[in-house]
């Protein structure tokens, strides 16, 4: 049904979306305890919606801000701050209808200035937001000549028309546009507690937000602590008192924990799901979860390796990876061995024919032994590569996994390891030669994943560049049917092989069995602490 309403064709209508809540499934009784606690594995970069980045962080933003639309445990649209919208007959101005009764945690009311505030400081230069090519990617009007310094602010589509009137201007009908909103970076946030505090307003006393949750207490890299906000418009229905993210480094330490009863959900260790799901079939899940894993090289003309420049080479390395062994073997949690970009369930993605995904591993090694022959590198001038990757287990089975493949071909590979600041730091500055890296979707459609390897994109970090792959994004802006753009946006991906692909993901986790509302039939497993409660055993 919501998938019918984003591609409906009815126009100058207001389009409304039922509203979700926690809502207690008959026959549950709520237990007298409504806390939950988690695991996250890094620390949480920054509590700004306009400058985070993690996929963790993110989650952490849906509890303490709320944008346009939020999720339902499916995926679907379901009103936010927003209550519906209307969409103008040419599918290029949104005017979105805002609730009366949305607050800010201190008692201020959400107007629709404060989306325009928030979404002109994502696309300020000044914000210096990783996110700001996402602003673009919405097609918003002049995001992209303001992103470039080229107008001002104040030129960006949005408008607020009253307090409860939110206009927005795009520039291409874009069908999926509402499921944008549902991103961090476009929530709102309140520009008189900006000013008031500066670089200090995301601290616990501070940070006034709209969602469901208050920061209580943050601790890098040890804990984020959030309780109820009673000036939520949803309070009524919000169940969970209290949530206590604890960062644990160690999967295998967080294991123990969850066992021991102090963690309600954390991830199982690499290779472990198997025996998890034996001993706790109740508790131990795997589900689809749109994010990809992969190797990117640095193709940075002053700062990649010269030796990565050359594609016999990037194609050599990913052709020498032996997938199944990494998803069978080491992962066990029921992953999708990758040989593309785009994971293979989003929504209406059509896989392309990628030649070397049809062959065996036999004719993969053969081909990479040769194709790193014509590039010059043998025994006689070993190839040697140096991996960055960021502190977890798996990635570590990976990575010595990896190492040995590519010294099967004659390649010296050496691991390095590294915090998640330090890694994602290093990255954003060209400053590796190969980095493991995962993507997850913004939202369910296959440019979430395509956009990011254009010239203008804020995550290009490998700076990959092809002339045609940017024209097939721009058009596939305007295309009535993008499917086949997206195709060959893939093709041109697996001929220059920018990075390796190598799997895709699942969501494998420990969830205790009194736990409801996590969205784990979510495919971009957004989940929000709003959402959910805790039954009596």
């Amino acid at each position: 049904m919501m998938n019918k309403l984003l591609l409906s064709t009815i126009l100058s209508a207001s389009l409304a979306l039922p509203t979700v809540a926690a809502e207690v499934a008959a026959g549950d009784t709520l237990a007298e305890n409504q806390e939950y606690t988690y695991w996250l594995l890094d620390a949480i970069k920054s509590m700004d919606p306009q400058i985070n980045t993690d996929v963790e962080g993110s989650g952490i933003m849906r509890s303490l801000f709320e944008g346009l639309y939020n999720e339902d445990q499916v995926g679907n649209l379901v009103p936010g701050v927003a209550t519906s919208y209307e969409l103008s007959d040419d599918k290029m101005t949104y005017t979105f209808h805002l609730r009366d009764n949305a607050k800010w945690s201190n008692g201020d009311p959400v107007t629709a200035n404060d989306f325009v505030y928030a979404w002109k400081r994502l696309a300020d230069p000044a914000t210096a937001s990783e996110y700001a090519w996402y602003i673009e990617l919405m097609q918003i009007e002049n995001a992209s000549e303001i992103i470039a310094g080229e107008k001002p602010v104040d030129e960006l589509g949005v408008k607020a028309v009253d307090d409860h009137t939110f206009e927005v201007k795009i520039t291409a009908p874009l069908p999926y546009f509402p499921s944008m909103t549902t991103h961090a970076s476009v929530f709102p946030v309140n520009q008189a507690v900006l000013e008031a505090h500066g670089d200090k307003w995301t601290e616990p006393g501070n940070l006034v937000g709209n969602g469901a949750y208050v920061l209580t207490e943050h601790i890098l890299g040890e804990k984020v602590v959030m309780e109820r906000n009673p000036m939520y418009w949803d309070d009524a229905n919000t169940i969970i008192t209290k949530a206590t993210a604890l960062t644990i480094n160690d999967e295998n330490a967080a294991l123990t924990r969850y066992l021991a009863g102090e963690l309600d959900r954390t991830q199982i260790p690499t290779g472990q799901y198997p025996k998890l799901s034996a001993e706790y079939p109740d508790e131990a899940h795997s589900v689809p979860q749109s994010c990809s894993y992969i190797y990117m090289f640095n193709l940075d003309e002053a700062k990649g390796p010269e030796a990565l420049k050359d594609v016999r080479v990037r194609k050599a390395l990913s052709y020498a990876i032996d997938r199944d062994i990494i998803v069978d073997k080491i992962l066990q949690g029921g992953q999708s061995p990758s040989y593309n970009w785009t994971h293979h369930a989003t929504a209406g993605f059509e896989m392309p024919e990628i030649d070397y995904a049809t062959w065996s591993q036999e004719e993969r090694l053969a081909k990479a032994k040769e194709l790193l022959a014509e590039a010059g590198y043998g025994p006689d001038n070993p190839l040697k590569l140096t991996l960055n990757y960021n502190t977890s287990e798996g990635h570590k089975k990976i990575a010595i996994a990896v190492q040995q493949f590519w010294k099967g071909i004659g390649v010296e590979m050496t691991p390095n390891n590294m915090e998640w600041k330090v890694h994602t730091d290093r990255m954003q500055n060209q400053d590796f030669e190969v980095a493991r890296y995962a993507w997850c979707g913004d939202y369910n459609e296959a440019s979430t994943y395509l956009d990011l390897f254009t010239s203008y994109s804020g995550h290009n970090n490998g700076k990959f560049f092809n002339e045609r792959y940017d024209e097939l994004m721009k058009q596939s802006k305007t295309a009535e049917n993008p499917a086949p753009l997206y195709k060959e946006a893939e093709q041109i991906l697996a001929e220059e092989m920018p990075f390796a692909p190598i799997y895709q993901y699942t969501k494998v986790e420990m969830v205790k069995p009194d736990m409801r509302g996590m969205s784990l039939n979510n495919l971009m497993q957004n989940w929000y602490l709003k959402d959910m409660y805790r039954v009596a055993n």
